[in-house]
């Protein structure tokens, strides 16, 4: 203890670290996380990594286990030279949405950054991605790392029976439908590598019973199976999942062919949660190591310096360009989800008679912690703002709405700072985070193979928001590929009912083969 002041002796003096440090650092900001803050999260399992490491980790969409992909080679490659020339820096930390929580470190860190970082992703993001219920309902932390596990090598298998050029080619077509592979409205089936597995050795046992040798002496061509697994499709048939569609319909996939598409689809729908709460949960783990370091900088365990060289990094971490800064890209997500959680523990123990008018259930409350606990549980990204920014916020943030028509060459602001003006702010900005209304919405709405086998696909076009005509034709002709015969898109203005487009794609003889 320091006699002086009756506090503790500080975690460390330096800005170098050794395991013995990392473990004190550990278990100070533990404590707070449990004892002050009540977090409740996965095991945490610290990974110390190299940059080479850590670019290696950004190429396979950050986790430790993943199948080949010339993709993801391809990535690496452009990280690691934007890297040396100077172009782009590393992330301090990635952390993986799975029980024990795996949080890589980087290993050129020093012992504050290191205190920063476990605070934000071992105990913040932790804490998100163990409680918020789009987590808990949509992804099954338990088993994704087994299942990933099982993804890797049934592809390596299926590169040794079939060739890579062939597995890549059913790679290359599910990627381009990832985001079109996922349930927006019912709830996914259990990720199960040994589901997988029992399909696999399903597969075996019936490919030994079957086999012929006299097959082999007849034309190919002659003998395919259009119905695959799942039996003729109807022409009312109707599915927002292409994938999922695909892997139970498609008249010419092979079964370990459904089954890399199912692969991909999984690991499609695992990450959709992630893309719902990009804002909330970078903005939960902002808090917790904000409020974290500060505890304990003022317990004495954290020295005035090394304070400053976090709350350097935090500053960096949240800060926002303005509007009109070459560097803006759009409200940071770190910044906004920070502040308004600051906002809400002001609100809450600070209010001013405009919080109490906004916010009458919170207000002067002085539980912080309980509303934030359980905004964390309940809320998406979308629903959070319609909740819980506050007229405060817009003015500190200086947000408005700007209309953008195609048609006029002008834009029009729509909403400034006055009463009305905070509503539409509030709404439009909710809208922004809806993923629903940025992710054009496409279904399968029919496909009869007793007919034609031509697939049909609906675009639902929201305000006059089409397709970028040049990846829509590539990502059809991937769909074919998957399909085997016609796919013909059409797309509908939602609101008068017209047809805008029509665009229609066969796969080609060799692919069909």
């Amino acid at each position: 203890m320091c006699a002086s002041k009756g506090l503790q002796e500080p975690l460390f003096h330096g800005s170098d670290w050794n395991f013995d440090i990392l473990r004190r650092i550990y278990d100070a900001v533990e404590e707070v996380a449990y004892k002050d803050l009540h977090l409740d999260t996965y095991t945490n399992q610290l990974e110390i990594i190299s940059a080479e490491q850590m670019m290696d980790a950004y190429s396979s969409i950050g986790m430790p286990l993943m199948y080949r992909h010339w993709s993801f080679g391809k990535r690496y490659l452009r990280d690691e030279q934007l890297y040396r020339k100077g172009h782009m820096g590393l992330a301090y930390e990635m952390v993986i949405n799975s029980d024990p929580c795996i949080c890589y470190l980087m290993e050129g860190n020093t012992a504050a950054l290191q205190t920063l970082v476990i605070a934000h992703a071992a105990f913040g993001h932790n804490h998100f991605f163990k409680n918020n219920q789009l987590f808990r309902q949509w992804t099954d932390a338990g088993a994704i790392l087994t299942y990933l596990d099982f993804a890797k090598n049934f592809v390596r298998q299926c590169e040794e029976l079939h060739g890579i050029a062939a597995v890549e080619s059913i790679l290359d077509a599910a990627h381009a439908l990832m985001e079109q592979g996922v349930f927006r409205y019912r709830r996914p089936g259990r990720l199960s590598a040994e589901q997988g597995k029992a399909r696999e050795r399903e597969r075996i046992a019936h490919a030994e019973r079957t086999f012929s040798d006299l097959w082999r002496t007849l034309p190919s061509s002659s003998f395919k199976s259009y119905a695959g697994e799942a039996g003729a499709a109807s022409q009312s048939s109707q599915e927002e999942n292409i994938l999922y569609f695909i892997e139970k319909n498609s008249p010419i996939l092979k079964p370990w062919q459904r089954e890399i598409v199912r692969i991909v689809r999984f690991i499609a729908q695992y990450f959709y949660p992630q893309r719902q709460t990009k804002m909330m949960n970078e903005g939960c783990a902002t808090f917790v190591h904000y409020t974290i370091v500060n505890l304990l900088f003022e317990r004495g365990l954290i020295e005035d310096g090394h304070m400053l060289e976090i709350m350097h990094n935090h500053t960096d971490v949240v800060f926002q360009p303005g509007f009109n800064d070459l560097r803006y890209g759009g409200l940071n997500p770190y910044t906004l989800g920070f502040e308004m959680m600051r906002d809400i523990q002001r609100v809450c123990t600070k209010p001013t008679p405009e919080d109490r008018d906004w916010f009458p259930d919170i207000a002067g409350k002085g539980a912080w912690l309980d509303v934030l606990l359980d905004a964390w549980v309940s809320h998406r990204d979308e629903s959070f703002i319609r909740q819980y920014l506050s007229p405060s916020l817009i003015r500190k943030m200086r947000l408005f709405a700007v209309t953008d028509y195609a048609s006029k060459s002008y834009v029009e602001v729509t909403a400034i700072h006055d009463e009305r003006g905070y509503e539409s702010v509030r709404s439009t900005l909710a809208d922004s985070y809806d993923v629903s209304s940025r992710q054009p919405d496409i279904q399968v709405i029919g496909a009869d193979l007793a007919g034609d086998r031509c697939l049909r696909l609906q675009h639902n076009i929201r305000d006059g928001v089409g397709l970028q005509e040049e990846s829509r034709d590539a990502t059809l002709r991937h769909l074919a590929t998957l399909w085997g015969y016609e796919v013909r898109l059409t797309g509908i203005d939602e609101q008068s009912g017209q047809t805008v487009y029509q665009q229609s794609m066969r796969a080609t003889p060799e692919k069909v083969s």
